[in-house]
């Protein structure tokens, strides 16, 4: 199995601008997110880029692709360093999140053996089951409901499923495990995210503001596989890589 990775990166976020270059244990976090995925054995690790200030940090660690500003998720990023690179339709193409540091090398391979052995399926994403409570009703949590093969059925910001027994009595659910925390990890073929750029916009998906719900709108399938390494949280703000890290010593 071969695949690729790109690496969405922007620098303009209204919590923490300029997220992939703080300063990692010495390293720009977008250098932390390349080691991972050449630990992960991909074939090539392309950051995908619209800011200079990324392009020539990165240019010393990686290959890079400038791409243009309109973008509105990272597969549409995505899609264009594809046209610009050339890459075939039937390569596989990992989606890793530029501000993702510690994202463990085994799930990224492992999203991409899911979608290898997917025959025609044309997305496949990860989940974790989630230990507390209070990430259920948090919206920077994604949750994911699958069907009894692992084909997701909805992805959303609220509480999915609804515990109608338990959260009508008491407001929290009776075990936080039979939820499912999805991880912003994608693997799919070069072709399909072409196809996928060329749908209008669904009206889900600026709902929830979740790129994936997309997919699901058109009636593409995406499997969903449970992660053989348990993630890291999320980093949105300083204040949470200020905590992560401490948490790390």
């Amino acid at each position: 199995m071969s695949f690729v990775v790109v690496i969405p990166a922007r620098y303009g976020s209204s919590r923490f601008p300029g997220k992939p270059l703080a300063n990692i244990n010495g390293k720009p976090m977008i250098q932390h997110v390349v080691e991972r995925a050449n630990e992960a054995g991909a074939e090539a690790v392309i950051v995908a880029t619209d800011d200079d200030r990324i392009a020539s940090v990165a240019a010393s660690f990686s290959d890079v692709c400038m791409t243009g500003t309109h973008h509105q998720s990272g597969t549409e990023r995505i899609a264009e360093v594809l046209n610009l690179r050339g890459i075939k339709d039937d390569t596989i193409v990992v989606n890793v999140q530029g501000d993702e540091p510690f994202v463990p090398a085994a799930n990224i391979r492992q999203v991409a053996k899911n979608l290898s052995q997917r025959g025609t399926v044309p997305m496949a994403t990860l989940a974790t089951h989630i230990q507390h409570a209070q990430d259920i009703s948090n919206p920077n949590v994604v949750k994911v409901v699958t069907n009894q093969a692992g084909f997701a059925l909805y992805f959303s910001r609220s509480v999915i499923p609804f515990e109608r027994s338990t959260m009508m009595q008491s407001g929290s659910p009776s075990d936080p495990s039979l939820y499912l925390r999805h991880i912003g990890l994608y693997a799919y073929r070069a072709g399909y995210v072409k196809q996928y750029v060329s749908y209008a916009p669904s009206a889900l998906e600026h709902i929830e503001s979740l790129e994936q719900l997309r997919a699901l709108w058109y009636g593409d399938a995406i499997h969903c596989d449970i992660a053989e390494a348990e993630p890291p949280v999320g980093i949105d703000t300083p204040e949470d890589l200020t905590a992560l890290l401490h948490s790390l010593k």
